[in-house]
């Protein structure tokens, strides 16, 4: 089985060891391990199935592992509740964003760290109102939002919880391109800040761009880790994730 590091990498935030979540018979992450340093941007990928929104339920508290460990920022939290893992400075956004939708979209920003980040909000919600570009539809209902700005909504709210590591699950998926192009600009100057992040994504370009380094994952396993150049090289990815033989 493959480890989801690469030789030379620093200092780890997140540590996923022989990690096992089984659903029935289906063996959705089957003993993966993976290591994500501080100020890195991973990707990760694989086919539909492969076990990445497990994996993320899993280090998010949203699902129990059976056997395995999980290490954020040097505490224990496999099988931690949500909340609580939320606390200790991870968040995530998810596939449908989630929000409140007969409140405004800053509203929606202040409720997000209504909960132990208050201090300071407001300036905050101004400030990524900028960085999201929403500056215009700072009083608009967020059920009247676009799309991709629901997505650019649920990506604030998630930046206003003040998270050392963001957990982003297709958050570019399906939204315009210059949508997208306001997500990868905030996503840098985020980790300008310190912040860490874990990507899954369906959109190779992006994982292109925006990657330090890709972890591959097939069948509940991560099967390689490396550059994007690394990991285009790989027959195994080449076979299993893009369906061709090398």
């Amino acid at each position: 089985m493959a480890d989801g590091k690469t030789a030379g990498a620093g200092d780890p935030i997140l540590v996923v060891r022989e990690l096992y979540r089984h659903f029935g018979g289906i063996k959705a992450v089957n003993g993966v391990s993976l290591d994500v340093d501080r100020r890195e941007i991973a990707g990760l990928i694989g086919p539909n199935g492969s076990g990445k929104s497990t994996l993320f339920n899993l280090v998010s508290g949203a699902v129990t592992p059976d056997r395995g460990q999980i290490r954020f920022d040097g505490h224990e939290i496999g099988g931690r509740k949500a909340h609580a893992i939320a606390r200790l400075g991870l968040a995530r956004t998810f596939q449908i964003p989630a929000m409140f939708d007969n409140m405004s979209v800053t509203e929606n920003l202040l409720a997000a760290a209504a909960e132990g980040h208050w201090q300071g909000a407001r300036e905050r919600a101004a400030e990524t109102l900028a960085l999201l570009k929403l500056d215009h539809v700072a009083d608009n209902r967020a059920s009247d939002l676009s799309g991709g700005q629901q997505k650019l909504l649920e990506f604030g709210r998630v930046i206003m919880r003040q998270a050392s590591l963001i957990l982003l699950d297709e958050v570019t998926a399906g939204v315009h391109p210059n949508i997208r192009k306001i997500i990868l600009e905030a996503i840098a100057r985020l980790r300008e800040r310190g912040i860490t992040f874990l990507v899954i994504e369906h959109d190779m370009e992006m994982v292109r761009n925006v990657c330090d380094r890709i972890i591959v994952m097939d069948a509940g396993r991560v099967v390689a880790s490396g550059s994007f150049n690394d990991i285009v090289r790989n027959s195994e990815v080449m076979q299993t994730y893009l369906g061709r033989p090398q």
